[in-house]
């Protein structure tokens, strides 16, 4: 009688083990799941070359964010002063290498995308392209309109030459390429500063791994040219032609 209820009591003692075990079972194959995908999307982003940094629940929260960087008076007042000159003078050299490249000439009509106090705009004057803007999230008269660069307040085919140093606060970068591919001349050119062998400041909103994201970004224009430079924190030149039409 006892050996029976031991036999009775072992396959009872099995299944409510195995009842309980299921649960658990499930957790861990949804977290290894869970894992998986997770690892895959991140390896996705980074091969693409591109990847959006998170934390951003609204357009509104990015903008404040970037404002924060922008209208930091210590900040500004470094902008005004002792960068200054300096800027002035390394950003003028860069332009009088692009002028030696037919990239851009005293004729053209330039935009200077992300130009705070406008240090790129007073280099583009200074060495003889007269007729250049500045814009920015906070204007600075006279050389700095107010703009968002997701949608520039220009009419399409207005400038011959755009340039930027701040692609990586760009949360849309389809977007940032594309109003610079819309306000450009066909057969303008855009040039921009990037970087790709180092991590950019805190305030930016995307991290660039390569060029090849950018040669995909823009779609109407042609890859002209790449190299190698020293650009406050930045390593890399890239400069587009956009497409004539047919």
């Amino acid at each position: 009688m006892k050996e029976t209820s031991i036999i009775a009591f072992v396959p009872r003692y099995f299944f409510l083990t195995l009842l309980l075990s299921i649960p658990f079972l499930l957790f861990l194959s949804y977290r290894s799941s869970t894992t998986t995908k997770h690892s895959e999307r991140l390896s996705s982003e980074t091969s693409s070359g591109l990847k959006i940094r998170p934390g951003y629940k609204t357009y509104e929260s990015y903008i404040q964010r970037q404002l924060n960087k922008t209208l930091n008076p210590k900040l500004r007042e470094i902008w005004r002063t002792r960068d200054w000159d300096r800027k002035i003078q390394v950003f003028a050299r860069f332009f009088s290498e692009l002028k030696q490249k037919k990239l851009l000439s005293n004729d053209s009509k330039a935009l200077s995308i992300g130009a705070r106090m406008g240090q790129e705009v007073e280099a583009l004057k200074r060495v003889g392209v007269s007729d250049s803007i500045g814009m920015d999230l906070v204007p600075s008269p006279p050389l700095v309109v107010e703009g968002d660069f997701h949608n520039q307040p220009f009419e399409d085919g207005t400038f011959d030459f755009e340039f930027s140093n701040v692609f990586d606060h760009a949360l849309y970068p389809e977007k940032f390429a594309g109003e610079i591919e819309r306000t450009l001349k066909s057969g303008g050119v855009c040039v921009l500063h990037v970087s790709v062998n180092k991590r950019a400041d805190k305030y930016s909103a995307n991290d660039l791994y390569s060029v090849e994201p950018l040669k995909k970004l823009f779609k109407r224009s042609d890859l002209v040219h790449v190299r190698t430079v020293d650009a406050f924190g930045l390593d890399t030149e890239v400069a587009f032609r956009k497409k004539k039409a047919i």
